[in-house]
């Protein structure tokens, strides 16, 4: 593969902003200025598609740059030790989510058209 920036943009489903981006904070290297432009190959996209898997999984950038650096060891017990953290982080936020959820629930139920009187869900929010 020998790839513009904007082919290897396209084939991680990202913007060429994003590939700067990313370069900037120091987890997608910036190849050498060639005749034509940089170039991007196979590599560079095998770690691109890593970096949004590991977004989608909610890892903040800091955390996928040491996952990265992790890629070229086999320090197992660093890499399954920030998954449990995420995970951890994750079931956190879900129960939070759900507290919200319940709460919005109880709201909706509150606020029936037929009653008179002030919303509940307004009156919640400060209104």
């Amino acid at each position: 593969m020998d790839m513009t920036i904007a082919k290897f943009a396209a084939a991680g489903g990202v913007g060429v902003e994003t590939i700067r981006f990313y370069q900037r904070k120091g987890i997608l290297k910036t190849p050498k200025r060639l005749e034509g432009g940089r170039r991007y190959g196979a590599e560079d996209v095998r770690r691109l598609k890593f970096i949004r898997q590991a977004q989608t999984a909610g890892f903040t950038l800091e955390e996928i740059g040491e996952l990265l650096e992790l890629d070229a060891g086999e320090d197992r017990e660093r890499a399954r030790d920030a998954a449990k953290a995420r995970l951890i982080a994750l079931e956190t936020r879900i129960a939070e989510l759900n507290r919200i959820r319940e709460a919005l629930e109880r709201l909706v139920a509150e606020c029936s058209s037929g009653q008179s009187g002030p919303c509940p869900i307004l009156k919640s929010f400060g209104l």
